[in-house]
């Protein structure tokens, strides 16, 4: 059975943001998303950084897991993106039917 699951990702442009959320929607590869402004710290390049970055969610399905991560991959501009997911567990009939009625 097709699980399913929040994909997340991490990115410093809005621009870049809000075109991988419209591809994404636009491809019915999502059923929705969120946007979240956050403060990372991370270590890169053996040194301690930090930006401000958006925070995207997607609901989907993880049968779409490996389509999604190719189409972030194409617009991402950083050298290593998180792109990761995590199944979503005890929800709603009609939450889980709307992501099905949402996605190809």
């Amino acid at each position: 059975m097709d699980k399913y699951i929040i994909v997340t990702t991490l990115c410093d442009k809005e621009k870049i943001a809000n075109k991988i959320i419209d591809t994404l929607l636009e491809k019915r590869l999502v059923a929705g998303s969120q946007v979240i402004k956050v403060n990372s710290k991370y270590c890169w390049n053996n040194k301690l950084e930090e930006c401000s970055e958006y925070k995207l969610e997607f609901r989907t399905k993880e049968s779409k897991f490996t389509e999604i991560e190719n189409e972030i991959k194409k617009i991402h501009n950083y050298e290593v993106a998180e792109i990761s997911s995590f199944e979503i567990k005890n929800a709603s009939k009609e939450f889980l039917y709307w992501i099905d009625e949402n996605i190809k």
